[in-house]
């Protein structure tokens, strides 16, 4: 699976290719913006297609509300702004709705408005829940989850005039990027692996026109790989540093600044075993995606944790269509009809999905590429995984697609649910649906149903979410939850339709069997300009029945009748649970 790095020379790397077209940060808009691409990697890949940007569809003429009151969806849309379209509502709603859901409670300004990783430890009898991003990082006690306190608080906290502190992404150096804990046997006290990657916000916006921002990240200045802690403690002040390693495979040994690649993206997939799998390109060369704003097609790396002090590169996975120079893989890659979009993520976002660690007999996985599709991996012997089998949808862009994929129902029903979700907010982009993906032949992967597109209650006073302003579509069902998940039942973030809980009993007949959509917040509560995010991440322990949702003004503790009553305190098995099985 692995495949031959190598360097690429070429003799036009030195001249600039100039010109003029309709540019902006997703392509199809309407300023004029010079071509003027220096990078090797980026000369490979704009050679190869045309410019087939999309256009920018006119509000209430290409799309926006039917005579019905259903919602007319754009057919493509490019990544950048998203303008209102006649029938929106006025304002932003103040009323919260409910289906079988239940507050427990509400805590402001805990994450930023824009993302939250989130994981969960339990020590000495307390459970602590960590939210951060790349500029914070919050450590609440959330063994009352009535009554959660922050115990620990690094990075700016967000009210109605901003952040409290100012963070520059062209100089950050140092921050927790995506957290995964486990239990390690061999060292006999739990472990912390954090991923680093280039920084994908507020450093670039268009690769074919900041040649000197494309340079700067090719020498970016803080690690592009991941770092391992000893968790001596639940605060990150009690966690010594004991391993880092770059994702670079073309000079494992390269120091900050000259490390190649995209560095790890989110969070890892290891549950302290031997084997630990991490989204990653391994070098410059993996560069074919239209993304606009981003220089690398991400594939897997599977890495030896045995020690994880000492963590031992295996191999990497690379799936056709994602290395320049590479005949085979771009031949793949103009095959797709994505290809000259100049809007479209190409390669993963996040790790395999494993419905079951290789070290508990597991032999599947699952990676969601992007506009690349849904690969099944077979990784019986982790150290040569292969290509199952592939499904792959027609384009939807702008927004992700087959970022996230749900394996909680695998084992049950062999059945994995997959989604892109919403780049671009006010519905300016095609809907990104949820996928019931056929998987019980890993090698002759189907779409076999859609989950239901949520609708606003008869008491919203509008009859679709697109009209209630802000994103609208799914986000993820997350990973690494206390419990793994709950047999016939998946929850999801939904940004402007806030947690959509799905009934999955029958996974070819999903049904929406509650929801919870908290208000919008005030300008005395957030600036205006980070309402569109909605609720953009949901984290479930499964062990104590609680729901965690992270909506841009903060964080809500609810519980359902659907899970079961919520439990305060520890549940009996400590998580991560204290085995690798």
């Amino acid at each position: 699976m692995s495949v031959q790095l190598r360097q690429v020379f070429m003799g036009s790397a030195l001249l600039a290719l100039t010109g003029t077209a309709c540019l902006a940060a997703g392509g199809g808009a309407k300023t004029p913006a010079a071509i003027d691409i220096r990078d090797p990697y980026l000369l490979q890949w704009s050679d190869l297609t045309y410019d087939k940007a999309p256009p920018a569809p006119v509000p209430g003429v290409d799309y926006g509300m039917r005579p019905d009151g259903s919602f007319q969806a754009p057919k493509a849309t490019p990544l950048g702004s998203s303008p209102n379209f006649p029938g929106q509502i006025e304002g932003w709603d103040d009323k919260s709705y409910s289906l079988n859901v239940e507050p427990i409670a509400f805590y402001p300004n805990v994450s930023s408005p824009f993302h939250a990783w989130v994981e969960v430890a339990d020590f000495d009898g307390r459970r602590f829940m960590y939210v951060h991003d790349r500029d914070y990082i919050r450590v609440l006690d959330v063994t009352d989850p009535a009554r959660a306190t922050v115990v620990y608080s690094e990075g700016g906290v967000w009210g109605p005039d901003g952040s409290s502190e100012k963070w520059d992404a062209k100089t950050v150096q140092n921050y927790w990027g995506g957290l995964t804990f486990a239990w390690s046997q061999s060292l006999g006290k739990m472990v912390a692996v954090a991923s680093y990657e280039i920084g994908r916000y507020g450093l670039l916006e268009n690769k074919r026109t900041q040649p000197e921002q494309v340079a700067a990240l090719r020498n970016y200045n803080s690690l592009k790989g991941f770092k391992v802690y000893e968790m001596n403690g639940p605060l990150p002040s009690d966690w010594k540093l004991i391993a880092t390693r770059t994702t670079d495979r073309v000079n494992p040994q390269a120091p900050i600044g000259e490390q190649q690649g995209s560095g790890a993206l989110d969070a890892v997939a290891w549950n302290g075993g031997k084997y630990m799998f991490l989204s990653a390109a391994p070098d410059d060369a993996h560069a074919l995606t239209e993304y606009p704003d981003y220089l690398h097609s991400p594939g897997y790396q599977v890495w030896d944790m045995s020690d994880p002090a000492d963590p031992e590169f295996v191999t990497q996975i690379t799936v056709p269509g994602q290395v320049v120079g590479d005949a085979a893989s771009e031949a793949a890659f103009l095959m797709n009809p994505r290809a000259g979009n100049r809007t479209s993520w190409m390669g993963s976002r996040m790790a395999p999905f494993l419905p079951k660690p290789v070290e508990a007999g597991g032999t599947i996985a699952f990676g969601a590429m992007g506009g690349l599709g849904l690969y099944s991996f077979d990784i019986s012997n982790p150290d040569k995984p292969a290509i199952l089998g592939h499904v792959n949808t027609p384009p939807s862009f702008a927004g992700t697609e087959f970022d996230n994929a749900d394996v909680s129902q695998f084992a049950r029903t062999g059945y994995v649910f997959a989604n892109g979700y919403p780049m671009n907010s006010n519905c300016y982009e095609p809907y990104k649906d949820i996928l019931v993906i056929d998987a019980r032949a890993p090698s002759e992967l189907k779409v076999a149903a859609k989950f239901p597109r949520p609708t606003p209650p008869a008491e919203a006073g509008f009859k679709d979410y697109c009209q209630r302003k802000g994103s609208f579509g799914p986000k993820r069902s997350g990973t690494n939850q206390p419990g793994h998940g709950r047999d016939g039942l998946v929850a999801y973030a939904f940004y402007n339709a806030g947690l959509q809980l799905f009934d999955v009993s029958n996974p070819l007949e999903p049904k929406i069997a509650g929801y919870y959509v908290p208000r919008f917040p005030t300008e005395a509560e957030m600036p205006e300009y980070t309402f569109e995010n909605g609720s953009f991440a949901a984290f479930v322990e499964y062990d104590r029945n609680i729901i965690w949702l992270f909506s841009v003004n903060g964080v809500h503790a609810l519980s359902s009748s659907l899970l079961g009553g919520p439990k305060s305190g520890l549940p009996g098995e400590l998580w991560p649970p204290r085995t690798t099985h």
